[in-house]
């Protein structure tokens, strides 16, 4: 009996704290765009440790990502508008990383969705962005252009095509976690500033 009231607490909490993450529309454009740009903060700079574009070691929070990092085999964009021959709608994902030797582009875009649209965002950033993987591959002349979601849900909730988004990019296997860590503090700011909220 005194565990199932736990339970019903706990879930009862959980409860609140998502209505609360999907009201407050007031700090949608401060706190969201922190904790979204603190994951991909985390991306840009594993992806340019791994590609010898940077030696800083600084912790991902105290990071600050340069607009372009370029050596003889890879060039890394941060945030940064793509100009094309064609109209595109979308042409500005989180980050391009370019492989020169190989010829393969990735276009990686991040979301911090609820729980429940997990799936979809991931299937929409992937559709959204076709168009310019399509216009990159043939104006930079590469093998492949890629469209890369990285997707963590705003409880911390990873999709199944993570693991693989990571592999794809050569990251480390575990970069979900710091991920994760990253999403939820944010998550908790959010939360603990709306409850301040005056």
């Amino acid at each position: 009996m005194y565990s199932t009231l736990i339970s019903t607490i706990i879930i009862i909490i959980i409860i609140i704290i998502i209505i609360i993450i999907i009201i407050c529309e007031q700090l949608a454009p401060t706190k969201f765009l922190k904790r979204h740009n603190g994951l991909a903060k985390i991306i840009h700079q594993k992806q340019a440790e791994a590609a010898e574009l940077i030696e800083d070691k600084s912790p991902y929070y105290k990071y600050t990502p340069a607009n372009v990092l370029e050596n003889d085999n890879y060039k890394l964009y941060w945030n940064r508008s793509i100009l094309t021959d064609k109209i595109i709608p979308f042409n500005r994902p989180d980050i391009i990383f370019v492989n020169k030797k190989t010829k393969n582009t990735f276009l990686i875009d991040l979301a911090v969705p609820n729980t429940h649209n997990l799936d979809k965002t991931v299937t929409d950033k992937r559709n959204k962005y076709q168009l310019l993987a399509n216009e990159i591959c043939a104006m930079w002349k590469q093998n492949t252009a890629q469209v890369i979601p990285l997707v963590i849900s705003s409880t911390a909730v990873i999709p199944k095509s993570l693991p693989q988004s990571l592999k794809k990019l050569n990251l480390h296997p575990n970069t979900y976690i710091q991920t994760q860590k990253s999403v939820i503090l944010g998550t908790c700011s959010t939360v603990r500033n709306f409850l301040n909220y005056k």
